[in-house]
């Protein structure tokens, strides 16, 4: 049991039983984020946005790992 909840921890299925790698899981959080920030600020590019999300990262020292979705929206539209 104890093995199967690592496993559970590090990878996911989607809904049709396929795995889903974590990293295409942040990839898709990623994806959700710039597309959230894009309907909030559509007076900037994608590009502009994708640069302040970086930045917040760097203000972060280097990672947004553990921080809610909204908080990182926050703070980028503030950068914005």
């Amino acid at each position: 049991e104890n093995s199967l909840e690592k496993t559970s921890a590090c990878s996911s299925a989607n809904p049709s039983g396929v795995f889903v790698s974590p990293y295409a899981l942040n990839l898709s959080s990623f994806t959700k984020l710039i597309k959230r920030l894009q309907e909030r600020h559509p007076e900037f590019s994608k590009r502009e946005i994708v640069k302040a999300v970086q930045e917040l990262r760097k203000i972060n020292k280097g990672v947004l790992s553990g921080l809610a979705i909204s908080s990182i929206e926050e703070k980028t539209s503030a950068i914005l």
